[in-house]
């Protein structure tokens, strides 16, 4: 955890620094370079709220000076008063310093970007199935509500409505910075449609969220590559299309396969399975990076660890519990269908104080 003082300094240098890129925005030689100028103005707008933060925070620490220099130097009724309003802003300062210690932890530079989310299938069949689509559905409806945009990429249907697999990408500021701690297990425990007893079933699907990979962030060799194409198809293999439009893309170096058939376009369905493909060998990288890092610091919550079961859909009790954080709502039914704002803050607070406790040792 920062100390005080290195609290003020970083504060100061965060304001000095966007001060700094203020001047270097109106620089004439930088407005006219339009890729750095667009780099300058992220990097800008991320210490705008740090400032004003800063600002406020200075401007506390000097009524708090004032009102104890009062409280010591006075008697009777206006010490008394100078003291109660010391307490107060004391109490203020420390909420405050807390909050400022989360903006003074450097942003992951991959925060920003859009992420290509796989959810799948897996233990419990149909049950299964139906839970991975619950799960789509949550995402689409809290991508919504948050202003983002959905592009899906491929989808399998299962049988009742479910979904044995689906990829889609999502686009927005700061997309994949709040949703990268939702990869691992999703277990749900209901009794499902299906079921005549009314027995309770444990049915499972995996969620895996990627940071939407750009070209300079891997390269990829066109010889590497296996390339297949094929008719889309639908549930049960009912024909979709007439042509080969379809695209199965294997990366034989690592053996990653991505298909793409939600196009009507061979080209457009082969651009898309490149960009997952891509973001694939990306996440690999980065999930490497934050193992390493999970066992230097015990890490509870960035692992990377995609077997990992993260979180458990309760139905009968009404309750959703991130066994990560220790995180319980009951609050199931508004969760599923896109409220996911509550769950989706605690755990990138978690985080934050994961790295705040790593760069303090």
């Amino acid at each position: 955890m920062l100390d005080r003082d290195r609290l003020v300094a970083g504060l100061r240098e965060a304001v000095e620094r966007r001060d700094e890129l203020g001047r270097l925005m109106a620089d004439p030689e930088v407005l006219s370079d339009l890729p750095r100028l667009k780099e300058l103005a992220r990097e800008y707008s991320g210490l705008a709220r740090l400032a004003r933060a800063a600002k406020r925070h200075f401007k506390l620490l000097d009524d708090l000076r004032q009102a104890r220099e009062v409280a010591a130097e006075t008697d009777g009724e206006l010490a008394d008063l100078a003291a109660a309003e010391a307490a107060e802003l004391e109490t203020e300062r420390e909420t405050a310093e807390v909050e400022l210690r989360r903006l003074l932890v450097p942003k992951d530079p991959l925060d920003d970007r859009p992420a290509v989310v796989e959810i799948r299938a897996g233990t419990g069949g149909d049950e299964a199935a139906l839970f991975a689509a619950d799960l789509y559905r949550m995402y689409a409806r809290f991508a919504a509500e948050s202003g983002w945009e959905v592009e899906l990429v491929s989808t399998s249907e299962g049988a009742l409505g479910g979904l044995k697999e689906i990829v889609f990408v999502v686009r927005g500021p700061d997309v994949y910075g709040r949703l990268r701690f939702e990869s691992g297990v999703h277990r749900v425990q209901r009794v499902p449609e299906t079921e005549s007893q009314g027995r309770i079933h444990t049915s499972a699907a995996t969620v895996a969220v990627l940071p939407e990979a750009e070209e300079v962030d891997v390269e990829i060799d066109p010889a590497d590559l296996k390339i297949d194409v094929f008719r889309s198809s639908g549930p049960g293999g009912q024909s979709v299309n007439t042509t080969d439009s379809a695209v199965r893309i294997t990366h034989r170096p690592t053996g990653l396969v991505v298909s793409c058939q939600d196009e009507k376009s061979q080209h457009k369905n082969k651009a898309k399975a490149l960009r997952v493909l891509r973001s694939r060998l990306l996440d690999r990288l980065v999930a490497a990076q934050e193992a390493e890092r999970a066992r230097e610091r015990r890490t509870q919550v960035g692992t990377g660890d995609r077997s990992m079961k993260i979180r458990t859909y309760n139905f009968p009790q009404n309750r959703v519990t991130d066994h990560r954080i220790h995180f319980t709502s009951h609050r199931l039914e508004a969760i599923l269908g896109g409220d996911l704002g509550e769950v989706v803050e605690a755990l990138r607070l978690a985080g934050v104080e994961e790295r705040l406790a790593a760069g303090a040792g």
